[in-house]
């Protein structure tokens, strides 16, 4: 039988260090970090869109992921939620704990964290950040500070890593305009 949310501790030491508010980012020594950029394009409707989608889980849900408990229409999650992160590889469903350590809605930043609970593949923090700059230009950042889940999660790290890898790709791509 699987454990509640409710009843899962956070899977890490350090909260808060993928620091989404933070336009640069100084990770800490000792974890595997990552950081990348991309460019979305520019406008109003493009921040408004991105903006949206960045805060109720539609970078992962677009890279693959269903989310549960979904997210009603037209709400962004909060601090403090937990919720169930499920990737289908295969025949295969892998569902992965995690809580909302922050969210950041500004008029030129939109970012949402997640923390990993007890039972997730991976132990660590990952951010999904939107921002635009003074021209209008809007880009979506990608942080992420991990290292190898407990249990049986551990051997099989290094094929977590190629997955790890292959998500990535899709989640700097799930906020690109069509035709992009």
């Amino acid at each position: 039988m699987e454990r509640p949310l409710d009843r899962r501790a956070l899977s890490y030491g350090v909260v808060g260090d993928t620091t989404p508010a933070d336009e640069k980012w100084q990770p800490p020594a000792g974890r595997r970090a990552y950081e990348h950029t991309v460019r979305l394009g520019s406008g109003t409707d493009l921040w408004d869109a991105s903006s949206a989608a960045v805060l109720s889980w539609g970078i992962k849900t677009r890279s693959g992921f269903a989310v549960e408990p979904p997210l009603e229409a037209g709400r962004s999650a909060h601090r403090g939620e937990r919720y169930w992160l499920v990737a289908r590889i295969g025949p295969f469903r892998v569902r992965e704990p995690v809580q909302i350590i922050t969210t950041v809605s500004t008029d030129n930043r939109a970012a949402l964290s997640y923390g990993t609970l007890d039972g997730h593949p991976v132990s660590g923090e990952e951010a999904f950040i939107v921002h635009r700059d003074d021209n209008g230009t809007v880009s979506l950042t990608l942080r992420s500070l991990t290292h190898a889940g407990r249990g049986m999660w551990r051997g099989l790290f290094p094929l977590i890593l190629v997955a790890q890898q292959i998500y990535r790709r899709r989640y700097l791509r799930a906020l690109r305009p069509q035709g992009q």
